[in-house]
């Protein structure tokens, strides 16, 4: 059987070869001359990084999971579960700064022209999303060539009421931790497939479209993705705290965001804040942690885990479990000072009280309507985590 090669970029740069090799794994090589490392988990000082089953987890990651893995697979007919089979014909096109890319030698490849399975570019993540661009004030699916800056996400077929969540969740977010901590959004409608979606800015791209380097926890840690994708949530928030004391640029600004985050999340019910949902990203004076995406109150809906995507101070713990206690002892549990954990939770409080309008309910509203479970879910957690 012939083991595939791919070209690895960084930055349209050739930086190195990932192969698959003779025991089933991988293996990336940097090339002679390449001298900066392109992934923390990819130190330039090692020439090669051999992953012994299957894709290596940093390029696993970059691939999509559920509907836009199905549309992708279905439309260049690659198997599903081949994650090199599907970088190879998306990956052109990352998040962040790498590219996958068949070597230049290789023939030549079908175009893929079907607008829904983003034409040579891949956005990693279960939900259902295309990358588009904007023409005037409407967007559109990207093409190959060009720039996409923009991700649309849309409901899935079993949750009607996704896109309307998030953006109510990443509205509030904002309110309370500050606009610049949160991704950039808009509703709108999107062409082609006729749905209402969630365009958020995509931050791993510079004003001038210039690829910006962006890594999710998952591929820092190198966690294999498991054929559930369960692989996102083997680890605790402590290994997160852990990532940004060792590679961010500004180590104890960024621990203190983590943890006020954190409390964000427990706040708003989003039990799903799992590896892939915190980022490092390349500023000026290096790696930081991110502004904050993919924000859903998930404890409203029935028949979802309610406990904590992960574990924390040793523990998986419930949402209904996760109270002001657990959250001081863990900031002190991750080098926080006393005084940073006392002032993360004055300033949260304050700011809960100014955004209670953003979840306040219509008198219209039935009882059981959509927003006043939402504001109900979060007030049961600001009383049970912040004492009120």
């Amino acid at each position: 059987m012939t083991r595939r090669i791919a070209d690895i970029l960084y930055k349209d740069k050739f930086a190195g070869t990932l192969t698959e090799t003779a025991g089933g794994g991988t293996c990336f090589t940097y090339q002679p001359d390449w001298a900066e490392g392109i992934a923390c988990c990819f130190p330039a000082g090692r020439r090669e990084h051999e992953w012994a089953q299957g894709l290596h987890p940093f390029f696993q990651h970059l691939g999509p999971e559920g509907w836009l893995r199905e549309q992708q697979a279905r439309v260049a007919h690659v198997v599903e579960e081949d994650d090199l089979g599907l970088l190879l014909r998306y990956g052109a096109d990352c998040i962040g700064a790498i590219s996958v890319r068949p070597p230049s030698t290789s023939a030549p490849i079908p175009e893929i022209t079907e607008a829904t399975a983003s034409p040579g570019r891949t956005v990693s993540g279960i939900q259902k999303k295309l990358l588009v661009v904007k023409e005037g004030n409407a967007f559109r699916p990207a093409t190959a060539d060009g720039s996409a800056p923009y991700i649309a996400k849309f409901n899935s077929n079993s949750i009607n009421t996704l896109v309307r969540n998030e953006a109510l969740s990443l509205r509030w977010t904002a309110a309370v931790l500050g606009a610049k901590e949160v991704n950039a959004f808009t509703l709108t409608q999107i062409p082609i497939v006729e749905e209402v979606a969630l365009v958020v800015t995509r931050f791993d791209r510079g004003t001038r479209g210039e690829k910006l380097r962006l890594e999710d926890c998952a591929q820092i840690l190198c966690k294999p993705r498991g054929q559930d994708y369960a692989g996102k949530y083997d680890a605790a928030y402590e290994d997160i705290a852990t990532i940004i004391q060792r590679y961010s640029a500004r180590p104890a600004i960024d621990l203190a965001r983590f943890y006020r985050r954190l409390i964000a999340f427990a706040l708003v019910g989003n039990c799903d804040a799992h590896l892939k949902n915190f980022s490092l990203l390349e500023t000026p004076s290096g790696l930081r942690l991110s502004p904050a995406y993919d924000v859903v109150n998930t404890a409203i809906y029935d028949g979802f885990d309610q406990t904590l995507a992960l574990g924390i101070g040793g523990r998986k713990v419930h949402l209904d479990a996760a109270d002001g206690a657990l959250f001081q002892h863990f900031g002190l549990q991750i080098g926080l000072p006393d005084k940073a954990v006392d002032q993360a939770f004055s300033d949260i409080k304050r700011q809960v009280r100014k955004a209670a309008p953003i979840i306040t309910p219509s008198a219209a509203e039935s009882p059981d309507g959509f927003v006043t479970r939402f504001s109900e879910i979060v007030s049961n957690s600001c009383l049970r985590i912040l004492g009120e």
